[in-house]
């Protein structure tokens, strides 16, 4: 091997990116497919060693420029003994350059992959939102004569920017800057209807905000909103967000109305996944509850390296949701009741909380009685399962009976586990003989040629009860869906979860005083839960539950809902939450807007919409107001349509307020909620 060949891989070992996992060497279909997308970690080892420097680039003026051919020729014309040869011997997809698996740029692709949907809901459904694909050029693209790519569908109330990430910089980073917050309220058991005033915001001695959060607005801006003050601090993040349908009608479907239906599924889960992950700790994990239609897309999406990766996918659980009868029972197809729970984890460091389910049968494996366990056991007298109960019970022997005396007396019933034959050989003159083995810390009981396991091993406190248990598999059909409508004191059609379940996605996660996120909260369950658990959390949601809000249901909670989970968390009630908005702007128009009772009020808020809020910049208004709004022709239009027209004037990019802007008195926002925004983001 040539001395620059040894250089090289010297300094490509440095990034484990570099290295086959398998054999430990340097991997260089990889580094020969990364060269060719100038990867920055790639080039960044390179030019950092001075040889190399030297060698693959070229100095022009005060620049130096990779030589892509040179670099990938040396590759091909010293390769080290067989360094190709591993990548033939495995069987695997692959295309003429390698095997696929080899291969950084094998990912789930759509259109639209490089942008952001802010996702502008105003229905339950989301049935409501159209979408605009739109590239915004710099100045340099529009001196060189490029124009500017759109893809509209106007035939719904609010038209969905794509932002491009590579040509609309400006555009992005001014939708993900930090927002401000209005409508502050604390809501406590003994505060009145409407909540009370928010004199402080409470935080540790590290700095980290320890209050309860429900947040009314975009989740995706909130999200980005919540980043600074949150960042790497969430143990658990649950959502349960809009379906994808593939063709199928669904009151919790993802109904918008875009030709790239699944594509705008997928980018409009991305953005928010994106910025989920950064809110994880290190040892936390996320939890998405979907349905079969968008499973399979979502779990390719997240096993890429962008994402969260194959190596942090945890586990897909498969929970009962439904039962075998009613209207889907007339499907060509077996009737689904199933629907799936996708974990992924930030990295290794998660530990999952072993769980467990009733089993409350009669095991006849356990049939040993130890009359006298306070004993040393070679002393032990031991009699049959049924002998013991007849002695000690005198009732009827039933399965039913047998198996709450194995609960009752789980510290003197047990079985025996085969052993190994060398462990046998201790019984072959003293069969009923019991041997005590203890291994550095374990203590193993033999007897019969097998090992002693007493029944206290399979008994746990289930709901509050000492029960026989199992340890829970990925196949959850133990939580019952029916009677879950008046939980909390809300319903919520189609998409309420059971409290139950929430509970054991919770306990398996976090303990007491960390923090659980919901970014679809909907009417509440995973707040509601995360109160009765004494866990910290955050809400989002920016639909209009009405009298099903989750503020309603947490309310509840804290005056001593007795609903859902609180008989076996023994919940009385107690404890507190802030509610509060992101600051709407544009929103604000488009909410006025959508309530406007007929044309004549339409009209009215025409010059508002002009003086007071910021408009589509191809918006020519004095046009739109003579030849447009107060034509007969636009008179005739039923009032939704005028409102879909009048919708399409706002500059969709300015629907909230930025945290920077929040004392400009154009947005009337109240020095007290400027005064708790600065507080919110520890600003003085």
């Amino acid at each position: 091997m040539n001395k620059l060949k040894q250089k090289l891989e010297k300094v490509l070992e440095k990034d484990e990116q570099f290295i086959d996992i398998e054999s430990g060497e340097v991997n260089y279909i990889k580094v020969k497919d990364l060269a060719d997308k100038i990867d920055t970690k790639l080039i960044e080892l390179l030019i950092t060693d001075k040889e190399l420097k030297t060698k693959f680039f070229t100095k022009i003026k005060d620049v130096y420029v990779f030589n892509i051919r040179d670099f990938k020729f040396f590759l091909d014309e010293s390769k080290v003994d067989n360094s190709y040869t591993q990548y033939t011997n495995k069987i695997g997809l692959s295309d003429n350059s390698g095997l696929l698996e080899n291969k950084s740029d094998v990912v789930l692709d759509f259109p639209f992959k490089d942008c952001i949907l802010e996702g502008g809901q105003s229905t339950e459904e989301g049935n409501d939102i159209s979408f605009e694909y739109n590239e915004t050029l710099t100045k340099t693209q529009e001196k060189a004569g490029m124009k500017k790519k759109s893809y509209n569908q106007k035939n719904s109330r609010r038209s969905e920017i794509f932002f491009n990430q590579i040509l609309a910089h400006d555009e992005i980073d001014r939708l993900y800057d930090k927002k401000a917050f209005t409508d502050w309220k604390r809501f406590t058991k003994k505060s009145k209807e409407y909540g009370e005033p928010v004199k402080e915001i409470k935080r540790s001695k590290t700095g980290l905000i320890k209050e309860n959060l429900i947040i009314k607005g975009n989740n995706l801006l909130a999200l980005h909103s919540i980043k600074s003050e949150f960042y790497g601090k969430i143990k658990l993040i649950y959502i349960d967000p809009p379906y994808y349908f593939n063709g199928n009608k669904s009151d919790d479907s993802f109904a918008y109305n875009s030709n790239f239906k699944l594509s705008t599924w997928l980018t409009f889960m991305k953005n928010r996944l994106d910025i989920a992950k950064e809110l994880l700790r290190d040892d936390g994990a996320i939890i998405i509850q979907i349905s079969d239609d968008g499973y399979p897309y979502l779990k390719v999406m997240m096993d890429d390296k962008e994402m969260f990766g194959v190596k942090q996918y945890n586990s897909t659980i498969s929970v009962k949701v439904s039962s075998e009868s009613g209207v889907k029972v007339n499907a060509n197809k077996p009737v689904r009741v199933k629907e799936y729970l996708l974990m992924y984890t930030k990295s290794e460091k998660f530990l999952y909380k072993k769980q467990f389910v009733l089993n409350d049968s009669f095991d006849s494996n356990y049939s040993y009685f130890v009359k006298n366990r306070e004993e040393k056991p070679e002393k032990w007298k031991i009699i049959n399962i049924k002998k013991a109960f007849e002695e000690i019970e005198k009732g009827v022997i039933t399965n039913e009976n047998l198996y709450k005396f194995q609960v009752k007396y789980k510290n003197q019933i047990f079985s025996v586990r085969d052993i190994s034959s060398k462990l046998k050989e201790k019984f072959e003159d003293k069969p009923n003989q019991f041997f005590v083995l203890e291994k550095r810390e374990k203590r193993t009981i033999l007897w019969k040629k097998g090992e002693v396991v007493f029944f206290e091993n399979k008994v746990n406190m289930i709901d509050g009860v000492e029960s026989g248990t199992k340890y829970l598999s990925d196949i959850w059909n133990d939580i019952s869906w029916d009677g879950i409508a008046n939980e909390g004191g809300v319903t919520l059609k189609g998409g309420k979860k059971p409290e139950k379940l929430l509970q054991r996605l919770i306990e398996m996660s976090t303990e007491e005083g960390d923090i659980v996120l919901d970014y679809h909260l909907g009417s509440g369950t995973t707040s509601a839960v995360a109160h009765k658990m004494k866990r910290q959390y955050i809400g989002i949601e920016q639909l209009n539950y009405s009298e099903n809000d989750s503020v309603i249901r947490l309310k509840n909670v804290i005056k001593g809902d007795d609903s859902g989970i609180s008989k076996v968390t023994n919940w009385k009630g107690g404890g507190d939450f802030i509610y509060f908005e992101l600051a709407k702007w544009n929103e604000q128009a488009k909410e006025e807007i959508n309530g406007a009772k007929d044309y004549t009020s339409l009209l009215k808020l025409f010059n508002s919409l002009y003086d007071k809020y910021f408009l589509n910049y191809n918006v020519k208004t004095k046009e739109f107001n003579e030849k447009v709004i107060k034509e007969e022709n636009f008179k005739k239009l039923s009032l939704a349509k005028q409102k879909r027209m009048f919708l399409t004037m706002l500059d969709l990019n300015q629907m909230y307020v930025q945290e920077s802007e929040i004392s400009d008195k154009r947005f009337h926002i109240s020095k007290e909620d400027q005064r708790l925004t600065k507080s919110f983001y520890n600003k003085k």
